[in-house]
């Protein structure tokens, strides 16, 4: 559907003398006397529209303007949508996790990714934790595998100072999470970070943009 701005002329508030007119259906009708398409717009029980104010002579288009109106604010309205489902969460564990605490974060976790979020499942390390990264590592994996009905890792682990971060998405095709002792690249370190559940969205990579919500 073509894009209209929000300050457009409607009918009588077209007040040039001629116009270059586009169909109901799109096509061109060419350069016309406003009062004529005004004509046309009323025969077919239609709004002659201002699409292209700047154009010489103004473009103008057959529609009906409330439908428009009306389909644009859905448009509207399931972006805001989208754009909620895309916040990423975040969660955080300790290398030294006991059973029920790790199933208490992990239910966090899986509610998210259930909600359509994305989720940032964070390892903090302390002390010489740091240099066993595999521990993390261990503990990434097995969230993967206990979620893996409902999302998967975006990427493998990756390293951020004292953290290990890995990135949940809600399910949509299950990737593999590999276990590797190598240097671990910095991938997200431009996420917001928060103990336990965080309902504050974090800001996202360029390669996955996601529009901040307040909640």
């Amino acid at each position: 559907m073509m894009s209209i701005a929000k300050d457009h002329k409607v009918n009588e508030q077209i007040r040039v003398r001629q116009i270059r007119l586009i169909g109901a259906e799109g096509e061109q009708v060419g350069i016309i006397d406003t009062r004529e398409a005004m004509g046309m717009a009323r025969e077919k029980n239609l709004d002659l529209v201002m699409v292209s104010p700047q154009a010489v002579p103004p473009v103008c288009k057959l529609m009906d303007y409330g439908r428009f109106r009306f389909e644009q604010q859905q448009n509207e309205k399931e972006t805001r949508k989208r754009a909620r489902s895309q916040e990423v969460k975040s969660i955080k564990f300790r290398v030294k996790i006991d059973d029920n605490d790790f199933k208490t974060k992990t239910n966090h976790v899986k509610r998210f990714l259930e909600e359509g979020h994305k989720v940032k499942v964070t390892i903090m390390f302390r002390g010489r934790e740091r240099t066993h990264p595999e521990l993390g590592e261990r503990i990434l994996v097995r969230v993967a595998e206990t979620l893996a009905e409902v999302g998967a890792p975006e990427s493998q682990p990756s390293m951020m100072g004292m953290d290990m971060n890995m990135i949940m998405t809600p399910k949509g095709g299950p990737r593999k999470v590999a276990r590797h002792d190598d240097d671990h690249t910095d991938e997200h370190h431009d996420e917001h970070h928060s103990d336990g559940a965080s309902e504050t969205p974090a800001p996202q990579q360029d390669a996955a943009p996601v529009q901040p919500v307040t909640v």
